[in-house]
């Protein structure tokens, strides 16, 4: 009986599927270590003999065209997938990647694998790390809970942002027992930055993400286009709204759960509502406003600044959006943690570096070597992470774990938690197998060692 083809009856089909199963199954209970969680996925998806569920393809380009296709009528697509100015930096990003080989090892007994990574001194089961994405709700009915859910379900890192369209107390409960970090937008006012540590390490937030590229709004042409700005309309304004000391300012309470804005996300509607006298809308508009402010102040902080945060935290303090090794040296000199090399996936500055060739250049400091070596100084990367592969090529250049972003958050656009589960798991067992048909056993055979395990081919 051929491997594709027409079937007679479903029964032939249900006998065959039956086989391959069993074989495959067997197959994979001899070769992959019971250990390694994410090991068995591809093998798992050999053996369904049909597309992967729920997303029905495990090629970002495929889940990215579903998504922009599920959002079409609703204008919310571009403002995930749009990027600043002509797009070129998010371009470099990907590029950059290919500029890079692995260079595959042979002969080596790589069957047991592990994907195990330490950091902040928490082990975790692979080095993949929930990026923050802001404003959800305009794409995804659960919004921030698909994330935080399928991040809990799977033990991955989960990572909130300033600029979530659920509470931060209501995420911390839907990621349960969950590893998560609070990426925080430096408030204008140091009351709020207090109040929002506050809750931080009140909800079990276990790091801060300072992120330092996104002072203001960037130059957006596609949100431009279309004005297209959901936080003036109270979308993606939920940590403010759920905030003591920011509510207190107007005289009213905070809303820790429940300010759920609707889905889709329909601008017109709230801009008919201002007009009409809507008290409802217009009040959410003003706080929408006001947080914007806020949060998204159009400060310009310096170094000196940072001892502020630094002094209000107790936990580890990582910078996110650092790209110069200049930079990268004087966050240790500040006391950060960290840093997560980035450029904001292409969304702040056109025509930037790629984070992939900011990374390269800031893991040739040696001061910055030194700091990481001994355990004094985490490095992590983001921007432009697709595949497998890219995770191996970032961490042979000094990355110790990078963030997933915008496959994720496709996965949840087109499918909700299942969506993001699929993509966490089928990113993570392109991972497994590429380590291991490059020969290597852990990831601690490839970190660092880009002389050793990559070339440069552009």
């Amino acid at each position: 009986m051929p491997l594709y083809g027409s079937m007679s009856s479903h029964r032939e089909f249900d006998v065959l599927l039956t086989f391959y199963n069993r074989f495959l199954l067997k197959m994979d209970a001899a070769i992959v270590d019971s250990t390694n969680p994410w090991g068995s996925y591809a093998l798992q998806l050999y053996a369904s003999r049909k597309a992967p569920q729920p997303l029905g393809t495990v090629l970002f380009e495929e889940i990215e065209a579903k998504a922009k296709e599920k959002l079409k009528d609703c204008g919310a697509f571009m403002y995930a997938g749009g990027s600043a100015g002509t797009n070129s930096t998010e371009r470099a990003n990907r590029k950059a990647f290919e500029k890079w080989a692995i260079i595959p090892r042979m002969l080596v007994n790589a069957t047991k694998r592990s994907l195990e990574t330490t950091i902040f001194g928490v082990k975790h089961s692979s080095p993949v790390f929930i990026a923050p994405i802001g404003v959800q709700a305009i794409f995804a009915k659960d919004a921030e809970f698909n994330p935080a859910r399928a991040a809990q379900a799977l033990g991955i890192p989960f990572i909130l942002s300033t600029s979530a369209s659920r509470s931060m107390e209501e995420i911390a409960k839907a990621n349960g027992d969950g590893h998560r970090w609070y990426q925080l937008y430096w408030p204008r006012n140091d009351d709020v930055t207090l109040s929002l540590l506050g809750r931080a390490k009140a909800n079990n937030y276990k790091a801060i993400v300072l992120t330092v590229d996104s002072m203001s709004v960037a130059w957006r042409p596609g949100d431009i286009n279309t004005s297209y700005i959901p936080f003036v309309h109270g979308v993606g304004v939920q940590v403010g709204k759920s905030d003591p000391v920011f509510m207190a300012r107007y005289g009213k309470q905070p809303i820790m759960e429940g300010d759920h804005p609707e889905f889709p996300y329909d601008p017109a509607k709230f801009d008919r509502g201002i007009l009409a006298g809507d008290d409802k809308i217009k009040e959410q508009s003003f706080l929408g406003t006001e947080w914007l402010k806020e949060a998204n102040p159009g400060l310009h902080r310096t170094w000196a600044d940072l001892k502020f945060v630094r002094d209000s935290w107790e936990g580890p303090l990582v910078l996110k959006g650092i790209q110069r090794v200049q930079d990268a040296e004087l966050a240790i000199d500040h006391g950060a943690d960290g840093i997560i090399v980035s450029n904001h996936g292409g969304r702040q500055i056109d025509g930037a570096i790629p984070s992939l060739l900011a990374l390269e250049t800031i893991m040739k400091s040696e001061k910055v070597k030194a700091a990481q070596a001994e355990g004094k100084f985490t490095v992590l990367f983001d921007s432009g992470i697709r595949t497998g592969s890219d995770i191996i090529k970032a961490l042979a250049l000094g990355a110790q774990a990078v963030l997933l972003g915008r496959p994720w958050l496709y996965g949840s656009i087109v499918a909700g938690q299942d969506g993001v589960e699929q993509v966490l798991r089928h990113t993570l067992a392109d991972l497994d197998n590429t380590l291991g048909l490059a020969g290597f056993t852990s990831l601690d055979e490839v970190r660092g060692k880009g002389d050793e395990v990559l070339a440069r081919i552009l």
